[in-house]
């Protein structure tokens, strides 16, 4: 049982290299002190592991491109990307569930890698319940009737919303920065300058000089964000170019612009979510067994874990990944991750 106090797992300094199936033995095995002295930074920025095949699978309006790991009557894991990021956040994390027996599911969002629409004439709409309800149609597709549901940035939003409004058929949730369901009415309160300093792309996005910027410098603009949101991290090239593939789909800018413009109430949502949404405002808890985590140095806009704490009504706990880890958790701290998982995964059974 997770002890349901806050824990801060300290990552060595220096990565490991190891492959992954020894990473695995490790994570899964030993006392709770060897578990924390190997939730580090896997196989470390250089280590760039083939990952894939990518398959495809119609799945609501979409077209959904994923990894899929491990054997197919495992219990089903969804790994949940954000942005300005890829399936390959999660390169080291699948192959240590994979190969505890877990069947992982590592989609690309829509506007992201190999996803597109089914329909040109499909709004590119990037609200979250639409984030969501791609999640829970790729369920459907896969024939996957319940899942542990695990992300970071949009892809720990689309995991909270399908925890909230799905829990039947979510078992457990790992979520990196806590609770993150919003509202545009919430999302129309200003902040205070510190705060509103760290949301300028947002505003950025919000105007058509943005738009264009965007479209015009998309590597260059995400790269930036890579460096701001995890200053300690220190990835090399290859591991950026390997991800900035994904922002080439033909969608992208669109579905990036449509979500930052949306959340300040600047752009129209689907009438189909609408309900969904008022919802989502009343900011349900979430109820099933739940994990938070977070980096020693998140460079992003996120939650204290205290103002999130309430939200989550079920077993629960939170983890601080000390060591310099920043906002995609997943990849810099990958064994911290996938135990998370795994220890979500036994709190649900």
């Amino acid at each position: 049982m997770v002890d349901p106090r806050t824990q801060t797992i300290h990552p060595h300094r220096r990565a490991f290299v190891l492959g992954a199936a020894a990473v695995a033995t490790t994570v899964i095995g030993g006392s709770p002190q060897a578990r924390a002295a190997v939730a580090s930074r896997g196989m470390g920025p250089q280590a760039l592991t083939a990952f894939g095949p990518v398959r495809q699978v119609n799945a609501g309006v979409l077209n959904i491109g994923y990894v899929e790991m491990g054997p197919a009557s495992g219990t089903s894991v969804l790994l949940f990307h954000g942005w300005p990021y890829d399936i390959h956040a999660f390169a080291e994390v699948a192959p240590l569930l994979a190969a505890k027996g877990y069947r992982v599911i590592v989609p690309y969002l829509r506007g992201h890698g190999t996803t597109r629409f089914l329909s040109a004439a499909s709004p590119r709409n990037a609200q979250q319940a639409a984030l969501a309800a791609d999640g829970i149609a790729l369920m459907d597709a896969l024939g996957i009737r319940k899942a542990v549901v695990a992300g970071f940035d949009w892809g720990a939003r689309t995991a909270d919303i399908m925890a909230v409004l799905w829990p039947e058929r979510c078992a457990a949730l790992v979520s990196v920065s806590g609770y993150l369901i919003g509202s545009q009415a919430g999302n129309a309160k200003p902040l205070p300058p510190a705060a509103e300093l760290q949301w300028w792309y947002q505003f950025y996005f919000a105007t058509e000089r943005g738009k264009a910027g965007y479209a015009a410098n998309t590597n260059a603009f995400n790269k930036q964000i890579w460096q701001l949101a995890s200053p300690k991290w220190r990835f090399d090239d290859a591991t950026f170019e390997r991800s900035a593939a994904a922002f080439a789909n033909p969608d992208h800018v669109a579905i990036v612009i449509h979500n930052y413009r949306w959340r300040l109430g600047l752009a129209a949502g689907e009438a189909q979510y609408d309900a969904v949404e008022a919802k989502l405002a009343t900011a349900p808890p979430v109820t099933i067994p739940s994990i938070t985590m977070e980096g020693d140095a998140n460079g992003a806009p996120h939650p204290e874990p205290e103002r999130y704490r309430p939200k989550f009504s079920g077993p629960y706990a939170h983890r601080l990944i000390t060591g310099g880890i920043g906002h995609n958790l997943p990849q810099e701290a990958p064994t911290a991750f996938a135990q998370a998982v795994l220890d979500a995964a036994r709190l649900a059974t």
